[in-house]
């Protein structure tokens, strides 16, 4: 099976949680309430830095330090890169978060739906790019521990998915939306990460050399969300601590997966 096989197995599996986590839709109602959510958000935190640590950036120092490169030169380069790359799209792409009123990015005609769609595929493109990498250098270099690694990190991405996908249904079936429909927006959310995925693999299939610098891309992408994005939502509101326990819970978790699989 060659990487291309591997990446969209990898990612396939992630979107299948995402559209699982949608498909609560079916049993609830009501829209996950407020502890809780800071809670996944910190979860999801936790396992994205923790994910972009081990999966990415030590992978990616020991791939260039194999082709002979000063190690923390492509990881410092890709990193502000895919920190940058989503820095632009922030800014660029039209988005709404769920406790905010006015939309981000370029202003637009989009629906709300579509708005709050878009805001949760900026958290899976980086996702997408990571597990899709990951599963391409095992399958490149037919090593069993980076296949470990690999399958690793599609558990932790895929488990921080579920909830992200019930973020979406939930609320849109409390705006009136059926129950298919919400479920539907909800799975949409997340097949940005197959299509990430399979091209950030093709990119590195093209030319040599190049995945190094794309890991730690997708690092530099993956820790600008979760600064921007994930851990000022974890503790929006009334002062708790669920948001930092998820977040350690999820970082926990992420590295015992990596390190034990991998």
């Amino acid at each position: 099976m060659n990487a291309v096989a591997y990446a969209a197995l990898g990612t396939g599996f992630t979107f299948l949680l995402t559209s699982a986590g949608a498909a609560v839709v079916f049993f609830f109602k009501n829209e996950i309430k407020g502890n809780i959510q800071k809670s996944f958000l910190g979860f999801a935190a936790g396992v994205m830095v923790a994910a972009s640590v081990w999966s990415l950036l030590i992978p990616a120092i020991s791939e260039a330090e194999a082709m002979g490169l000063i190690g923390w030169v492509p990881a410092a380069i890709g990193f502000v890169a895919g920190g940058v790359f989503l820095f632009a799209l922030d800014h660029l792409l039209p988005h709404l978060h769920l406790e905010q009123k006015q939309p981000e990015g370029l202003s637009s005609n989009w629906k709300k739906t579509t708005l709050l769609v878009s805001a949760v595929t900026l958290h899976n493109i980086p996702e997408g790019m990571a597990v899709g990498l990951a599963f391409a250098m095992a399958a490149q270099h037919q090593d069993p521990a980076l296949m470990s690694a690999a399958m690793a990190l599609a558990i932790g991405i895929g488990i921080q998915n579920f909830p992200e996908g019930a973020a979406i249904s939930l609320p849109l079936r409390q705006e009136g939306f059926s129950r298919f429909k919400a479920f539907l927006y909800g799975s949409l959310s997340g097949i940005v990460e197959p299509i990430f995925g399979i091209l950030t693999v093709l990119a590195a299939s093209q030319i040599a050399g190049l995945m190094p610098w794309l890991l730690s891309f997708a690092a530099g992408a993956m820790i600008f969300v979760v600064v921007e994005e994930l851990i000022p939502e974890a503790h929006l509101g009334e002062h708790t601590h669920v948001g930092t326990i998820g977040f350690m819970v999820g970082f926990l978790i992420m590295m015992i997966l990596d390190v034990a699989l991998g």
